[in-house]
């Protein structure tokens, strides 16, 4: 059993800042990517940003220099931080994991249940 729960979505003004937060829990032997995602109406979902277990980061080209992710191994929890918010990001933001529950197995993607960022004036 993994789970990974989402906070921290809300409604902000254009210009606001938002911080993420999803902490994952269960019987994990290995986390190796953590990482979040986004879906808005009518699209597909898209890549964010995400980090390997060493740090290294990779965002989605258009949203580099406002978003900003980062993950606390010890409390096997990555964030996403938000600045500069405008109506486009307006998304249910979901977080990932790429993990391995066992020593003897190849590493899976769990996903959490989301949370809606919204972005309005």
């Amino acid at each position: 059993q993994v789970q990974l729960v989402e906070s921290g979505g809300g409604l902000v003004q254009p210009g606001g800042s938002l911080r993420l937060s999803c902490t994952v829990s269960g019987n994990i032997f290995s986390i190796n990517t953590m990482g979040w995602y986004r879906q808005a109406p009518g699209k597909q979902r898209e890549l964010v940003a995400d980090i390997t277990s060493v740090g290294t980061t990779n965002y989605a080209d258009s949203l580099r220099g406002r978003f900003t992710i980062s993950r606390d191994n010890a409390k096997k929890t990555v964030y996403l931080q938000m600045n500069g918010l405008k109506p486009e990001d307006t998304a249910v933001y979901y977080c990932n994991s790429f993990l391995t529950t066992t020593k003897w197995t190849p590493p899976r993607n769990y996903w959490g249940q989301g949370t809606q960022v919204s972005v309005s004036s």
